[in-house]
Parts: C-alpha cells; structure tokens; sequence
C-alpha cells in the first residue's frame, strides 16, 4: 500500500516530539509499504521553526527511512489566537500546496488530531486522490477545550469546531481512536461503531535501553517528564512537595520536573516563592535522550486535571509508557477509564489533584526496599512488552488500512 498520513504535530525520536507515526510508518515501511508524513515545520516543543531554511515554504526530506514532507506554518508562543492561526494555515496549505508536493497517488490518506482542521485537510486530500479516508483521534475536540480549556459550549469557535467534527465522523471511511471509551462519544456525534477501532499510543521498546534495577541513595528521586500544560494538573505535584516538607521529607524526597510547556514558568516561579528547595525544574529532553534520564528515578508521577472527560473516555498519554517501560514504580493520579498501571501492577494509583494521597503513595515507595520497588517497576515494564510495543499495535493498523483500501494482504 500506498500510505499518506497527516499530522500536525509529528517528528522523529531526534525531535522529541510526538512520535507515534513515526514509529508506525517504520513497522509499515519494514512490511514493505510506502508511507509518508505530512507535517508541520513548526516545532510545538520548542516553539522553533525546525526544519526549514529562510524562504522555504515546504521541503521534502526523508528522515531515517521516513519520507517527510515539512510544511511552513506561523510562529506562535503561547496557546492563544497565533496558535489558532497556525492550525488553521496547516489545515489550508497542505491542500493549496499539494500539487507542489508531488506525491504519488496514495492507497489511503490517514488524518489525525488533535486539531481538527489537519484532519479536514488530510479528508480534502483523501477527496483529492479519489481515495478511503482514515481519521484518527488523539484527542476529542472540541469537548476537550470545552471541559479543559473552559470554552463555552455556545462559542462561536466552539460551535464550528462541533460541525467540523459531525462531518468528519460521518464521512470518515473509518476512525482511528486512542481512547479506548472514544467510541462512545463518536457514535453519539454521528460515527458508527463498526467503523471504529481502538489503537492507542504505545512504545518502541527497541529504542528503550535495558533497564537496570537503582540502588538505594541519600534521595529518593519522585520525575515527572512531559508536557506542563494546562490538563497536566501538575499543581498538585506541588503541594505533595509542600506537604512532605512540612513532614520533614525535604532532605529525603527531590522531585525532578523535566521538559516544557505554558506553565513551567508559573510553577517554577510558585515552586520558588513557597521555599520548596525540594523541586528542581529541568529542560526540554529529546525522546531519544530521555530513556537514560528516567533511569535516574525512583518512581514517576503521571496526573491529569479531574475531569469527567477521562473517566469516561480514558486516556493514552505517550509519557505513561515511557515510564513502564522503564521499570519504575509510577504513581497514576487520573481518574480515568482505562489504568495500565493497575492492569499491571506496576504502581500506585490515587485520585486525581489529591496531594495528601500522592505523599502517602511517596512514602509507602520510598521505605520499600529497592529490590521491592524494582519487581514492582518489572511488572509495569512487562505489561508494555505484552501490550503496547509499537511493533504489535502496527498489525492493528495494518488491518485497517487493508480493510479500507481493498489492498490484498
């Protein structure tokens, strides 16, 4: 097959962004498909323009073994109007450049989310060609900025996002979605459920370096890594570290925050104000870096705003695996539909945005025995092997693909 995937926010493990077609296009590419990304030049990360020279509108460039084709996109540095537009411009672009981009006919067009107007594009594309039309959904937009971002229901924006996202289930020849109660909500805005199937984010454990059992040390090391954004509810981490410190644990207990976002400023400067000498603040690691740097925990933390938008539909956060795979016990404060970490036993789950549960599962942790925090680690890391290696969720896909294109397997 000829394969054409769409996606705003995409890049290699050197970009440290979102990697999840990367890694699928690789399983696809090795089974003997064509695949190629469509993405934004734009570096959501860094805020950075990445991959383009002054001038150049679109480039194509294959990145170790991966045909890209990088599209310029307006700057932006926050989450507002720029924001908006730079969306918007993608959305419009990759179709009013297609011609230059000199693709060969695609199979399928595969569009994804979270941003509904690339996955527009990617169905005008699909329309383009004469060919199926996938979407995948990473997120549910607009419900997501309705009950995260505090948008009303009755926005304008709000409400164009809604009709967007009814024709876009309506018409997909089949959807794609991370969540695992997605369905739900897609059915109930015009989807039908025998066109939906689960695929969520998972993990190429050839990537991940054995990991290695941490022996106890003077500082039992609590890391969060990812994004410190508004549904991260990282606060909550917070005041854990201002509760243990009035506990006496803040010569015991450092909790490490690694990588970027809109609220990293406003935490590290609320971190500062309140004393919590305890909590140090880190920089935007690339994914292929990160895996040696999350050797250096004790435990992870992975928490999310409470909202009934996870508990009803579940989450798949990129980060989550990571942290499985990197034999730690991780502490799961979302109150969600889905818990790899209760499937698997490898960690504590507690309520969402409730610190006095998180110190307590801190502790519980921290006077295990590092043996005892290792096989409990060993458990999350064989889970992910079972379950969400990249390399098993691509037969998934494959499936799909054949099953809409009509290719013969």
């Amino acid at each position: 097959m000829n394969i054409l995937v769409v996606n705003h926010y995409v890049g290699t493990p050197v970009d440290g962004i979102g990697d999840r077609h990367y890694m699928f296009a690789k399983e696809l590419i090795k089974r003997g498909h064509d695949v190629t990304i469509i993405s934004s030049s734009f570096d959501h990360g860094t805020r950075t323009e990445t991959h383009l020279n002054e001038g150049e509108k679109w480039k194509r460039q294959v990145e170790e073994g991966v045909p890209f084709v990088w599209v310029r996109t307006p700057p932006y540095t926050g989450n507002g109007l720029d924001r908006a537009w730079n969306m918007l411009c993608f959305g419009l672009r990759i179709n009013r450049w297609a011609e230059r981009f000199r693709l060969e006919r695609p199979d399928v067009v595969v569009g994804s989310s979270p941003h509904l107007f690339a996955a527009s594009g990617a169905q005008r594309l699909a329309r383009r060609y004469n060919v199926p039309f996938v979407l995948e959904i990473r997120d549910l937009w607009p419900e997501t900025l309705i009950e995260l971002g505090n948008f009303s229901p009755r926005n304008p924006g709000i409400r164009v996002l809604e009709r967007i996202e009814r024709r876009l289930y309506r018409s997909a020849d089949h959807i794609m979605c991370l969540l695992p109660g997605g369905a739900e909500h897609i059915c109930e805005k015009g989807g039908q459920k025998g066109k939906i199937t689960w695929i969520p984010n998972g993990i190429d454990l050839k990537v991940v370096p054995t990991p290695y059992p941490r022996d106890d040390s003077l500082k039992f090391v609590v890391m969060y890594a990812g994004a410190h954004g508004l549904a991260n509810g990282l606060d909550s981490i917070l005041d854990t570290a201002s509760i243990l410190k009035q506990q006496g644990w803040s010569e015991r207990v450092v909790f490490r925050f690694v990588g970027d976002g809109p609220h990293k400023a406003r935490l590290a400067e609320r971190a500062c104000t309140e004393g919590l000498d305890m909590v140090q603040f880190e920089p935007y690691v690339p994914r292929r870096e990160i895996y040696s740097l999350l050797q250096e925990a004790d435990a992870f933390v992975i928490t999310l705003r409470d909202a009934n938008l996870f508990s009803r539909y579940g989450v798949s956060p990129n980060k989550l695996f990571d942290y499985l795979a990197s034999a730690r016990p991780v502490i799961f404060a979302i109150d969600s539909l889905n818990n790899p970490v209760a499937e698997s036993g490898g960690g504590i789950t507690v309520p969402p945005e409730d610190p006095e549960s998180m110190a307590q599962a801190i502790i519980r942790l921290a006077n295990m025995s590092s043996q005892a925090r290792w096989e409990m680690g060993l458990k999350g890391r064989r889970y992910v092997e079972q379950e969400y290696d990249y390399a098993k969720l691509a037969d998934r896909i494959e499936t799909v693909l054949y099953d809409v294109s009509g290719s013969v397997n």
